[in-house]
């Protein structure tokens, strides 16, 4: 293995590129349309054009990407975390090319990666269990008669995804239908596939994982364990190693469960077995992520061990040489994404104006992206992770404190103040585990309405236009030949794009970007973020209540929907399905009418 073919992009991208600097092995980078100017794409030592904007035409481009991988002479593909990670198909695609796969076996992935076969090798190996469907259900009505032979509540979840995405919890029957469907839209957005099964939903859970590796040799090692229980929609904000208050019986129940849960599954590489944690203590089997993923660098904070490295060290046929590792200090992350935590943690794209990361003692920050990038609603709404790592889980809350308080972005909404407030919280920053009191719905339930939106600044700030005289002599160039990405030097104000950077960006105002998280004035209700409608459950003319499902919109690979903020008559609906929309943007009125609104 000489040349490792990035599959990915943003900050996993620059992680593996980073890696394999580290082991003197040569990078190739693929790009989409928007990322021409990227982090990512500016570390590696190639990088190739994909062609397109969107993910469908570009980074899930199996076809694409192989293609690059010939071109560039690549011998190895790294896939990061989502897109094509955990795509058996594109697995076999690697490995018949004759490349090196820097994951899992095929067969692996397809049977940890359906759901359905993952909960079938659990039970298999005695594994903690909830009751589920042995396998993916046809339609709604499937699961109405789950919820009327298992109870309410009941989460629907995309047999082939992962991340919190195609799942969603239906607490009533009137309920089923509608989230169903929208299970269904959201993994076959994100997957490519979108069956769904059925288990009991545990409320108010922890979601703990482990992190392991296993070698082509038959040794599987648990690394360490994870709390992930702080999330919106289902999908993780902050994560810590290991997982805090675990009794000695549940952690070893975790690292029997999951080495027995792989060694069955004959699995190879890195990968992460979660699970939940019912607030009476009982532990149930969640699922098995086929890769690497995102929370991992806290277990190297508190390992020593560079997980991409032993990926790459276990993809060339290398024995782990070890059956445990100690784990010192404790680790938090927080995941630096582009979203309103004022307005229920929607997506915000936009332009960072400015970026300033936090440093110091315990302090590493992994991002993908740099001030003046445009971050756009095509792809993940993640800019970087801040990683605080203390002696204990106090000093890491002390150094997080700190750290986020040196932390400035600008330009467009982010979780920062979300993460400010939570760490003030009693509920996540208890020292005594019957205090500890977080749990995967925490932050829509509990946490509700603590965070209140400052006041907008009076000025929008701004940047100076132009640079210093005479510091800028020369300017690069992007231009692709053959579709490899190249730079050119030239004179300062040479090419058309020269001149116009010397006007200066401007930098969008704080106060805009607190504006965008409103979705009503008046009878006008409008968009709350720039999307694409994927759903329209109203029509002209149609009654409706306060509260009633208007249109569903998809940014960043999540769903969003939007309700009615009044009960009145639809009037003036100008969305359509498939219509990409921006922030402010007036769907359709809903005016009060004499004869009121239907129920």
């Amino acid at each position: 293995m000489r040349k490792v073919l990035i599959a990915n992009r943003g900050e996993i991208a620059v992680r593996v590129a980073r890696a394999c600097r580290d082991a003197s092995l040569t990078s190739v980078g693929i790009y989409a349309d928007p990322d021409r100017d990227a982090l990512h794409v500016k570390l590696v030592d190639e990088a190739y054009a994909l062609a397109g904007s969107r993910a469908q035409e570009t980074y899930l481009d199996m076809g694409k990407v192989l293609d690059v991988a010939r071109r560039s002479g690549a011998d190895a593909v790294h896939p990061g975390y989502g897109f094509l990670s955990e795509n058996a198909e594109f697995a076999r695609a690697v490995i018949e090319a004759g490349l090196t796969w820097i994951g899992p076996p095929p067969q692996a992935i397809e049977a940890l990666g359906d759901k359905v076969s993952a909960r079938q090798i659990a039970q298999r190996t005695g594994a903690p269990l909830v009751a589920g469907t042995p396998d993916p259900v046809a339609d709604a009505g499937q699961v109405h008669a789950f919820a009327a032979e298992h109870g309410l509540p009941v989460a629907i979840k995309a047999a082939f995804g992962g991340g919190g995405r195609g799942l969603r919890v239906a607490r009533s029957t009137e309920e089923i239908g509608e989230q169903f469907d929208s299970a269904v839209r959201e993994a076959t957005a994100a997957f490519g596939r979108g069956e769904c099964f059925v288990e009991r939903f545990l409320d108010r859970p922890r979601h703990v994982e482990t992190q392991c590796l296993a070698d082509a040799h038959g040794t599987v090692v648990v690394l360490s364990t994870r709390d992930c229980t702080l999330q919106r929609r289902h999908q993780k904000l902050v994560e810590e190693a290991p997982a805090p208050f675990l009794t000695d019986e549940q952690e070893a129940q975790l690292r029997t469960a999951s080495e027995a849960i792989l060694t069955e599954a004959g699995y190879v590489g890195a990968g992460t077995c979660e699970f939940l944690i019912g607030t009476d203590g009982t532990i149930s089997f969640l699922e098995v992520n086929t890769r690497l993923q995102v929370e991992h660098c806290v277990t190297e904070e508190i390992t020593g061990v560079d997980l991409v490295r032993e990926q790459l060290r276990i993809a060339a046929g290398e024995p782990l040489g070890y059956t445990e590792v100690a784990t010192r200090g404790h680790s938090i992350e927080f995941r630096m994404n582009g979203e309103d935590p004022y307005g229920s943690f929607m997506p915000a794209p936009g332009t960072l104006a400015t970026l300033h990361w936090p440093a110091g003692p315990g302090v590493r920050v992994d991002s993908g992206v740099v001030a003046g990038d445009t971050i756009s609603g095509a792809f993940d709404s993640m800019l970087a992770k801040v990683i605080i790592t203390g002696a204990d889980r106090t000093q890491a809350l002390q150094r997080a404190r700190r750290a986020l308080a040196e932390t400035e972005i600008t330009g467009i909404p982010t979780v920062l103040p979300f993460f400010t407030a939570v760490l003030d919280e009693p509920d996540f920053t208890a020292t005594e585990p019957d205090r500890f009191a977080v749990h995967t719905t925490w932050i829509e339930t509990d946490f509700a309405g603590r965070l209140s939106r400052p006041a907008p600044d009076s000025e929008p700030a701004t940047v100076p236009a132009g640079s210093p005289s005479g510091e800028e002599e020369t300017e690069r160039v992007v231009v692709e030949v053959g579709g490899k990405r190249l730079e050119v030097v030239l004179p300062a104000g040479l090419s058309r794009r020269g001149a116009a950077r010397t006007k200066g960006p401007r930098r969008p105002s704080r106060r805009g970007a607190a504006r965008a998280g409103g979705n009503a004035s008046g009878n006008g209700l409008a968009s709350p973020m720039q999307g694409t409608i994927v759903k329209i459950a109203v029509e002209e003319g149609q009654q409706v209540a306060e509260g009633d499902l208007v249109v569903v919109l998809e940014a960043m690979k999540m769903e969003q929907p939007l309700s009615a903020h009044r009960s009145g008559t639809v009037q003036h609906l100008t969305a359509k399905v498939g219509q990409t929309v921006s922030a402010g943007t007036v769907l359709c009125q809903i005016d009060v009418s004499d004869s009121g609104a239907g129920s």
